[in-house]
């Protein structure tokens, strides 16, 4: 089996193609290709930076980068860097949608990028809220609590007993962590819980 893996992967790079455009399964890719740190099988995004006029289905040149890389098994996307600015001056949230709507975006192009960069990278966000502040956490898809936990503190991690999650829909829905307490929505987690992405966690730990 290895040696059929490894055949493809000599026949591309003789072809100059990337190695991340190859059809594996993620167990091949994981036991054959990952050890090898290939260049080419690393994830990419390409970034197409429009005038404003374009920001919306692009132009011409965008057009001829999808062509280019349309064997890349990358992933391609448009902003438009100029009117990214004018967003940013732009301090109160329904202005920003107001002139997103003018423009026919229905979100800034800095947010695509985020989440785009974060599905290709195989990243999640939780969050942990208190009185003061509300705190964001990048990890792994499919990273366990006590993983979430190390995160904050390898204390947390050692330590965890248990973890308390609120799914961020139900936060949002309901109003609020008392409401989803009252709503019997909170769910308390142990060591096998998978994160999910957007969920709010309180961990409880002992070390």
């Amino acid at each position: 089996k290895e040696f059929d893996v490894l055949t493809k992967v000599k026949e591309a790079l003789e072809a100059a193609s990337s190695v991340r455009a190859i059809e594996l399964t993620e167990k091949e890719r994981e036991e054959y290709i990952k050890p090898l740190q290939l260049l080419t099988d690393k994830p990419v995004l390409y970034l197409c930076n429009v005038d404003d006029k374009s920001a919306v289905s692009g132009n011409a040149h965008v057009d001829a980068v999808k062509e280019a890389i349309k064997d890349e098994g990358a992933e391609l996307l448009i902003l438009a860097v100029g009117t990214e600015a004018d967003i940013n001056e732009l301090e109160d949230y329904e202005e920003r949608q107001l002139f997103l709507e003018d423009i026919g975006l229905s979100e800034p192009g800095a947010s695509k990028l985020i989440r785009s960069a974060y599905a290709l990278l195989n990243l999640q966000t939780y969050f942990t809220a208190g009185v003061k502040e509300v705190r964001a956490w990048t990890i792994h898809v499919g990273d366990t609590a006590p993983q979430a936990a190390g995160v904050i503190h390898t204390d947390f991690e050692k330590g965890f007993i248990r973890a308390e999650v609120i799914k961020y829909e139900d936060f949002v829905t309901l109003g609020g962590e008392k409401q989803v307490r009252e709503a019997g929505k909170l769910a308390v987690e142990g060591k096998e819980y998978i994160v999910q992405d957007g969920d709010m966690m309180n961990f409880r730990f002992n070390v």
